[in-house]
């Protein structure tokens, strides 16, 4: 079964709200083995809204119309599903009365607009509400279906979750699971991954389950997702299970979670694995590194602190650092070195360079030194990140981490500084 959302109002499109409807109701639909194929977004127009549905029903088996259900002139949803349809609207006694109830109930008057909401698709039926005042609409059309939900988030998911997933569900038939999972990546160029990858997706192609897909995210990586279909739960986390063992296999250290696991998270767990202590030296970064590391859950166990080095004198007087450079490997070392005995941890990270506007020590914007101590051996890399000021901050972040759960995964020997 293919089901389309048909997302309704112009504050979508102008961005003054997000979407996020749609997005729970794919989530939703993939876990009860529905495909959605297509996603409209379409503003307050009745002519707009209709033409949105005949399509969507010329492609899907299902829609799921969201939004334009409440009592004011612009919700108009009522009125295009009933245009695209080719019928009329029946205004509900009953259901008058049931909305009057409603706001009795609440000690509020029942104003007259809100009667609008007791209009019904001629041959539909309603979707009782248990929140709000708008109740939903099941409107069949031939061996197809359109439903009409509430935009509020709060009334939509009750909704959805008591009428349109069972009935979605009967009429599919035997029931089918689709689930995915996240390969979170960082430090490789995507067209390099693609290449690595190229072999697992050339296997999969004839039998076409499970699949992978890429998606950019930014300065959190590129995530790797695998997406099967089966008809049990279990059946589907097995061939998930699999297809990770292989993904795994071909890319090695790149990746560093899946699904929600950030950085942060996982480096936080080898820490605590390790019964390690962490202490960080940053200058360009400003405090991005902690604040990240502070994310975890009981960072308080392993997060020494972080010592925000800004000005090279502090590097010089705190850290120990060797005065000279301080853009170089030499420094990034003698700060992690540093940041390990002023902060008594066992590991020590360090991170310097150029984040901009202008070059500095004769280094370009973009240069970063990072460096880990850990086992009484200290390693530096250097990087040149692309982009504003804030992104360079942000990559240099995530890169140290990276760098520290690179050297963890090989160090599995508790450090003595």
């Amino acid at each position: 079964m293919r089901c389309e959302v048909v997302a309704v109002g112009t504050e979508l499109l102008l961005g003054q709200v997000v979407d996020t409807n749609s997005a729970w109701i794919g989530d939703r639909l993939a876990l009860a083995g529905i495909d959605c194929h297509f996603r409209t977004t379409v503003g307050d127009n009745q002519a707009r809204i209709a033409s949105a549905l005949r399509i969507a029903l010329d492609r899907a088996d299902a829609v799921i119309v969201c939004g334009g259900l409440g009592p004011t002139t612009d919700d108009i949803s009522r009125e295009a599903i009933a245009e695209a349809l080719g019928v009329t609207l029946v205004r509900d006694l009953p259901m008058v009365e049931r909305i009057r109830e409603l706001f009795q109930a609440r000690r509020r008057e029942m104003a007259p607009s809100n009667a609008r909401q007791a209009d019904r698709v001629d041959g539909a039926t309603f979707i009782p509400q248990e929140r709000g005042t708008a109740p939903g609409l099941i409107c069949p059309v031939g061996d197809k279906v359109v439903y009409a939900v509430p935009g509020v988030p709060y009334e939509m998911t009750e909704m959805v979750e008591r009428a349109v997933l069972p009935d979605l569900k009967r009429r599919l038939g035997p029931s089918a699971v689709i689930l995915s999972r996240m390969l979170r990546t960082w430090g490789m160029p995507e067209s390099t991954l693609g290449e690595m990858v190229a072999g697992r997706i050339e296997a999969l192609e004839e039998r076409s389950n499970p699949t992978i897909a890429f998606l950019a995210s930014g300065i959190e990586g590129l995530k790797v997702r695998i997406t099967a279909k089966a008809s049990t739960e279990a059946e589907a986390t097995a061939m998930l299970d699999s297809e990770e063992a292989e993904l795994r296999a071909v890319l090695g250290d790149v990746v560093f979670g899946i699904d929600d696991q950030s950085m942060e998270r996982v480096v936080a767990g080898l820490l605590v694995e390790r019964g390690l202590t962490l202490g960080v030296a940053e200058s360009l970064t400003g405090g991005l590194v902690g604040s990240r590391l502070a994310e975890a859950e009981g960072a308080s166990a392993w997060f020494r602190g972080s010592i925000v080095c800004y000005d090279s004198k502090v590097k010089f007087g705190l850290l120990d650092v060797p005065e000279g450079p301080v853009v170089s490997a030499g420094a990034a070392e003698a700060m992690a070195r540093g940041a390990c005995k002023a902060l008594g941890s066992d590991a020590g990270v360090s991170v310097t360079g150029v984040a901009g506007p202008a070059r500095q020590e004769d280094q370009p914007v973009g240069t970063v030194f990072m460096a880990v101590a850990l086992n009484g051996k200290v390693e530096s890399a250097e990087a040149h990140f692309p982009g504003n000021r804030q992104h360079i901050r942000q990559f240099s972040t995530i890169s140290v981490l990276d760098m520290l759960r690179k050297r963890l995964l090989a160090s599995p020997a508790s450090a003595d500084g």
